[in-house]
């Protein structure tokens, strides 16, 4: 099967092949590259576009890998009813959020609201940030595609671990939690994994470390439906 393959690239590559079957090809070796690393990333710890993009341009990148069972608990259950409340009775795409939006008259289709935490996930792992009306078709197979293939709890863990947390080339929980707290990510308290869960919509501009009166009120809700999530945590347990 290798040599095949080899002979069949080999003929792509050579002179006389038209150009439009060479684009195909990188077009189909591109299009499949996800598919082939999310098993491989399922016990390897992922890096996120994001992050290749800041090595690519010599910015540097602050992320530590911590396993999920080494951070606080109270984070990932924050972070869930922040960003996905559903996050572990649904297949990787909230059908009904993506309805209703769509349903609302979003010009560029699903928003933010129904990103799940697995299409957060293939955006940050696979994809790029803008042009969300290309982007979203491919997102939401991508999601499927991780949510079959990974844990819940594998599928938090890669999250908590690629999200931006900060400026300057924070990512991930640890790098996050040191950044705001001045301790690692299996350190914090409820109301300080509330704080970075609310901050994560947009974390270059609300820090967990000086929150505003408007990123306190939302952490304290967080906090409380953490507390209250219950069963809806059941995967993360």
């Amino acid at each position: 099967m290798g040599a095949y393959a080899s002979r069949a690239t080999a003929r792509l590559l050579r002179p006389s092949t038209p150009l439009w079957r060479r684009v195909a090809f990188v077009l189909l070796a591109l299009a499949a590259l996800p598919i082939v690393l999310t098993p491989i990333y399922a016990v390897v710890p992922p890096v996120s576009t994001l992050m290749i993009a800041r090595w690519a341009t010599f910015r540097s990148v602050d992320r530590t890998w911590v396993p999920l069972e080494k951070m606080s608990p109270a984070l990932p259950r924050a972070v869930m009813v922040s960003e996905d409340a559903l996050f572990c009775r649904h297949s990787g795409v909230d059908w009904n959020a993506i309805s209703t939006v769509m349903r609302e008259g979003g010009a560029d289709g699903p928003g933010r609201g129904a990103s799940t935490i697995a299409m957060q996930v293939a955006k940050n792992l696979f994809l790029w940030q803008g042009a969300a009306y290309l982007r979203k078709p491919l997102e939401i197979g991508l999601a499927l595609w991780i949510d079959l293939v990974w844990s819940k709890r594998r599928i938090m863990e890669v999250y908590l671990n690629i999200a931006e947390w900060g400026p300057d080339g924070t990512f991930g929980a640890e790098a996050g939690a040191r950044r705001a707290f001045k301790r690692g990510a299996g350190q914090i308290d409820a109301r300080q994994a509330a704080l970075m869960a609310a901050a994560l919509p947009n974390p270059i501009l609300r820090d967990p470390r000086k929150p505003s009166a408007r990123a306190r009120s939302n952490a304290a809700i967080v906090a409380s439906r953490a507390r209250a999530a219950g069963s809806l945590a059941a995967c993360l347990n």
